[in-house]
């Protein structure tokens, strides 16, 4: 019962702008969001169960700095054209809260598919963005603080 004084109740949950992303450990600067994560897709058919992975989008500035890794993945891709064996990278898209990481999803065997620009406009003060299509061979999604089964 209340006594007439407001119950503050914490909601525990994220706020969908407060994420980073990284490239085998190094951060990703002007990531302006992360389209279509999906933690797992069942492809449920009667005779058949597969493991799904659709492609994410991640929309950013482009940037000038030709170091920056993820300008270094996309210029190995550009080189390697149409050849089957593609520059590969581990993405991980990180969640946080209030400052900490509250999860990680990491896509292991990553590889840029497609490249889109945001329209070039001399009416225009936004910024150019590029849009990639990321493929990805699997993911797992890390709980910080989790506690792993003994194994003794």
């Amino acid at each position: 019962m209340n006594d007439g004084q407001d119950v503050v109740q914490a909601v525990d949950s994220l706020s969908a702008n407060e994420f980073s992303v990284e490239i085998d450990g190094e951060p990703v600067q002007g990531v302006f969001r992360v389209l279509g994560l999906s933690a797992f897709k069942l492809d449920v058919k009667p005779s058949l169960r597969k493991l799904m992975h659709d492609p994410i989008k991640l929309t950013k500035m482009v940037q000038r700095d030709p170091e920056l890794p993820i300008n270094r993945w996309l210029r190995e891709t550009s080189e390697a054209r149409d050849d089957i064996v593609r520059p590969i990278r581990v993405l991980e898209i990180v969640a946080m809260d209030d400052g900490v990481e509250s999860r990680r999803w990491r896509l292991k065997g990553a590889w840029i598919s497609e490249v889109t620009y945001s329209d070039f406009d001399s009416g225009s003060s936004e910024l150019v963005q590029e849009t990639l299509l990321i493929q990805y061979d699997d993911i797992e999604t890390v709980w910080p603080g989790q506690k792993l089964p003994s194994t003794t």
